[in-house]
Order: C-alpha cells, then structure tokens, then sequence
C-alpha cells in the first residue's frame, strides 16, 4: 500500500469515526428529551459542530422541532463529547467559565447583504456585523459609536445592522423595528442613526404594544409620514421575520451582538483596532 492510498484509508477511517461520533450525540439527546414528559422532540440533528481548545472535545450545537406546553418551538441546545462521554457542559477550570460561549457559528457572506449596510464600504475587507435592539439602553449608546468609527474609516470597513428587537423585555422593539426598516426607504442608511439618537421614552414606554403611539412619535422624530397600515405589510413583517432568524441561526441571545470579519467579539471593543493608529 503506497503512501497516498494510506493517507486516504486513514482519513476515511477518522471521517466514519467522526460521523459515529455524531451519531452518538444525537442518540443521546434523543434519550435525555423523551425522558422529560412535558417536551415531545422531533428532527434532531446536528446544526453546528466545533473542535475544541481541550484536545480530543467537539462542542455540538444540535437543532430539533418541539412542542412544549402545546406550543411548537424550534430549539437549539449545546453538547460536549469527546467520543467517549457526552456532557452537558463544560467549564474552564481556571475562570470556571462554561466553554458554551465558545461554541458559535461564525458569520457566513449570506449576512454580508447590501440592504443591511449603514456605513462604510462594502467592498471593504473588514466587515463588521451587528445584532441590536433599537430599545436596549447600552445598544443606543453603543450602535451610535460604532456607526461613527466606521463612518471615519469608512473606505476600510462595512458595518451591517440586523434587527434584534428583545420582546420579552421591550415589546415596542418589534414596531420600532420595523418603522426604522421601513424609514430606510426615505431616509437611506441614515435611519438607523437617527432612531438610536432618540430618547424614545420621552415618548412612550418601553412595555408598550400601542403601535399607533410608536408609529406617532416615530414620524415626528424622523420627519416620516408611515402609515399604520406599513407596518403589517408582508414584506416589513418578513424581513424582521428573516431578520430574527437569521440572528437565532447564531445563537444571538442578547444585545448589542457584534461580529468583527466573521467571528463574535465577546469584548465589544475589537472593532477599534481595524483602524492602526
């Protein structure tokens, strides 16, 4: 047997292994949900997978349809195994750190989308990716900032906005949301801006569902004139649709969520070394 045809055997032999491995995990999720009563699990399969620091460990990231409490949900959960055990979970043992934040996707060019950029180039070989909500106290000091960086440097770096509106915390997010979307037509990428330089609170409270409420105050602070109507169109409501997916696809839980060239910045503040002084 020649070098290459042994090199060839090894590798299959460590893909099957591999793949066995997966398998296993999956079975195990499979036996942990139908031990609890209250979730019905469906379609689990491996959504994300990552080598990790610890030699020998992958942290999985599996995705499945439930239904619990008669609502249907899609779910994501986070695994370890190294082949031989899995664990739930798993903790540095020097900063007692769970080692879950470490399993992320990274940012695809799919999020790289013309219509999500608000400053900078988009031929420009750094990119900046953010997940907000416009009603999070440190997002409207923080995406303001941001924005500004870029738009000093704006030849060296695009910076993409997705709407992340936390609803179980700030329920007018959603439609405020949407008005900023639906603004962009007039106002062009400066919506964005503009909306987070407001001090929205002045107007309504952040608890509030009355859109008619958000939608006044939102067209007297952006000299808008949106209609009620705009804000149920299908296109508005399935771009934030897509817009939430698209942050749930990487396990975004909180706000603001950046991403410097494709990788999340846990910090917060990476974006400021793309620019040498």
């Amino acid at each position: 047997m020649n070098k290459i045809t042994k090199l060839l055997v090894l590798s299959s032999i460590a893909s099957a292994t591999l793949f066995a491995n997966d398998n296993l995990v999956v079975d195990f999720e499979k036996k942990r949900l139908s031990q609890n009563p209250n979730v019905k699990a469906s379609n689990i399969k491996v959504f994300y997978k990552k080598e990790l620091e610890v030699k020998g460990w992958y942290g999985y990231i599996l995705d499945f349809d439930a239904v619990i409490q008669d609502k249907n949900m899609k779910i994501k959960d986070t695994l370890f195994s190294d082949g031989k055990v899995v664990a739930t979970d798993l903790f540095d043992i020097k900063t007692s750190k769970s080692l879950k934040s470490t399993v992320v996707p990274n940012i695809t060019d799919k999020y790289y989308q013309k219509s999500k950029l608000i400053a900078g180039n988009e031929k420009a070989k750094d990119k900046i990716v953010i997940f907000s909500d416009p009603l999070c106290p440190f997002c409207m000091q923080y995406v303001p900032e941001v924005i500004d960086f870029v738009s000093k440097n704006s030849d060296n770096i695009a910076l993409y906005y997705y709407a992340f509106p936390l609803t179980h915390i700030h329920p007018a997010s959603t439609t405020l949301s949407k008005l900023i979307d639906i603004a962009k037509i007039k106002l062009g990428q400066d919506a964005v801006l503009k909306a987070y330089k407001v001090d929205w609170q002045k107007h309504f409270e952040v608890s509030t569902t009355d859109d008619k409420t958000i939608l006044n105050a939102f067209n007297k602070e952006l000299q808008t004139n949106i209609k009620i109507e705009d804000l149920n169109k299908k296109d508005v409501v399935n771009s934030l649709e897509k817009e939430i997916a698209l942050g749930d696809d990487l396990l975004v839980a909180g706000t603001p969520t950046i991403y410097i060239n494709g990788e999340i910045d846990p910090t917060k503040e990476l974006y400021k070394s793309l620019i040498k002084k």
